[in-house]
């Protein structure tokens, strides 16, 4: 229950509590961010190792070509809701969060003796046999995700612990070799299709090159015994033994093949990255994936997006000026818009306490994750709800029943979500200021989406008061899920509207309003937002 709290505490706050309107900032300078800590000229070393032959397209690796050619995919626009998933080795331990591999040689590693035994005797490594995925079904994954109300997919293909869960040529360390012994992201990626829902995947690879710091002690010890992290058959699974320049270009030469290889296989309709991309020393690496992934996409006639982070593809240092990428936010709440962000943008929110399976995680409820997605809406933005499957291939009941739920809502209500965008402003009232509504605009309709309990008999509209700033006379109002018109009143105090006796869903409910001419669509070909705009907050 203080989970649920807490989370609906975040998805609601207002633009003057947060103040923090677009989240328009930059890459965080002063610290690597899980990047390689490297330098440019060791990047450039590892590009000019690369085949220079890039697939036939207009695209080159640089910022000039991919700003005069990039344009955000149609579908990315009105999609509104999709489904992300931490899925990894990580969830054997169920432990902590889904960095395990890091604390488990550091501040975890008492918990990890004590479970499993000594890192020299049982590493993170051994985890490898016990993620059998020995129930995955990707037809009622896919099933599942279809009846949620998403309408695309981004599962992990690697996360930071360099384990691909791909059927790989350029990585030993991959499901089908390993593990599972079958292609997860491939078999997934079909299931998922055949729902007529789009596919991408997410790659955090780049951020395994440092991810592991074992305190001096414990290092020496397995170095002397040849063990685990400096255990030379898998000096290349955990990137410990060997830091240096030499080793680093080979990690990011392999990290380009492996995002090639993603590319090829399953011609993804998302790349999408973690913060490792975001340094600019990185620039010419990751402009050679970009170029390489939209010519690729050109030959397929497919509309494709890299997502990133902060300023990954902002060479001026601005999210608000990003280029060939979708901007990425990470929590509601935290980095995310709290007011209306034109253009496209999207933030990834976990559906628990952790984004990995934890075998204590909290899932939030229908309600909190239906607010996510009215808030998020209401700004302009599109919700990437994160799923948290476990080792054995199922996902938790509490998962499935809230992703249902939503699903329900949606199947009433999508009309107020789907292929909307932003009003003149988000939303009004609040927690301390009695109803929460939250506002969206599909042609000239407007919709007031009312969150929390059903307000009773009535409910008053402040922004709509009668007065010369809305363009036009309201005609009708209607309650998605309800019958037949609502008798309503508009003067100085508000738009007054009856209700009927009981509601027809739960959690939040929807009011159209037509009669109006609205504002027009807000998305923009780059995905910026459109400066100067005017759009406001609550």
């Amino acid at each position: 229950m203080l989970f649920y709290l807490s989370f609906c505490l975040l998805t609601l706050r207002t633009n003057a509590q947060t103040n923090n309107p677009m989240a328009d900032g930059g890459n965080d300078t002063k610290g690597f961010d899980m990047a390689p800590e490297t330098r440019l000229a060791v990047v450039e070393a590892a590009v000019a190792q690369i085949p220079t032959s890039l697939p036939p397209g207009p695209f080159a690796p640089t910022w000039e070509s991919l700003q005069k050619n990039y344009s955000v995919p149609s579908w990315f626009v009105g999609a509104k809701f999709g489904v992300f998933m931490h899925w990894g080795l990580y969830s054997v331990p169920a432990h902590g969060n889904e960095w395990y591999e890091k604390h488990m040689y550091a501040s975890d590693s008492a918990w990890h003796v004590e479970h499993f035994g000594s890192q020299d005797k049982f590493g993170y490594k051994d985890f490898i046999p016990l993620f059998t995925q020995e129930k995955f079904d990707p037809d009622a994954w896919a099933e599942l995700f279809k009846k949620s109300g998403a309408k695309f997919v981004i599962p992990t293909a690697e996360h930071h612990d360099n384990f691909a869960l791909w059927d790989s040529a350029v990585t030993p360390f991959n499901a089908m070799r390993l593990g599972p012994k079958r292609d997860l992201i491939g078999d997934l990626a079909k299931a998922v299709r055949k729902q007529g829902l789009k596919f991408g995947v997410s790659n955090h690879g780049i951020e395994n090159f440092q991810f592991i710091n074992p305190p001096p002690t414990l290092a020496a010890k397995l170095k002397a015994e040849h063990a685990d992290l400096y255990d030379p058959k898998w000096a290349d699974f955990y990137n410990v033994a060997d830091r240096s320049d030499a080793a680093c270009e080979k990690f990011l030469v392999n990290w380009y093949a492996r995002n090639v290889e993603l590319i090829d296989k399953y011609q993804p309709d998302m790349l999408w990255f973690d913060n490792g991309v975001d340094q600019r020393y990185l620039d010419p690496l990751k402009l050679r994936v970009a170029a390489y992934y939209y010519n690729r996409a050109r030959e397929w006639r497919k509309e494709v997006s890299l997502s990133t982070k902060k300023a990954a593809y902002a060479p001026g240092g601005k999210n608000t000026e990003t280029i060939g990428s979708i901007i990425d936010f990470e929590k509601i709440g935290a980095r995310s818009p709290s007011g209306i962000r034109t253009g496209v943008w999207q933030v990834d929110q976990p559906i628990g306490s952790t984004w990995g399976y934890t075998s204590d995680m909290h899932v939030s409820g229908p309600g909190a994750i239906i607010n996510a997605l009215a808030d998020t809406v209401s700004k302009n933005g599109t919700l990437l709800l994160n799923l948290s499957p476990r080792a054995d291939g199922t996902f938790p009941q509490a998962q499935q029943d809230t992703l249902l739920a939503v699903g329900q809502w949606l199947a009433i209500n999508g009309e107020a979500i789907y292929d909307t965008h932003n009003w003149i402003k988000f939303g009004e009232g609040g927690r301390q200021a009695g109803l929460n509504i939250r506002f969206t605009v599909k042609g000239d309709a407007l919709y007031a989406i009312i969150l929390g309990n059903w307000p009773g008999n009535e409910v008053i509209l402040k922004s709509l008061a009668a007065n010369d700033s809305l363009v036009g006379k309201i005609t009708n109002v209607t309650l998605l899920g309800g019958e037949g018109k609502l008798s309503f009143t508009q003067d100085d105090a508000g738009l007054k509207v009856k209700l009927p006796a009981s509601a027809p869903c739960q959690y939040a409910y929807i009011l159209k309003i037509s009669g109006l001419k609205m504002n027009p669509p807000t998305w923009t070909k780059s995905g910026n937002p459109q400066m100067n705009a005017g759009f406001g907050g609550n």
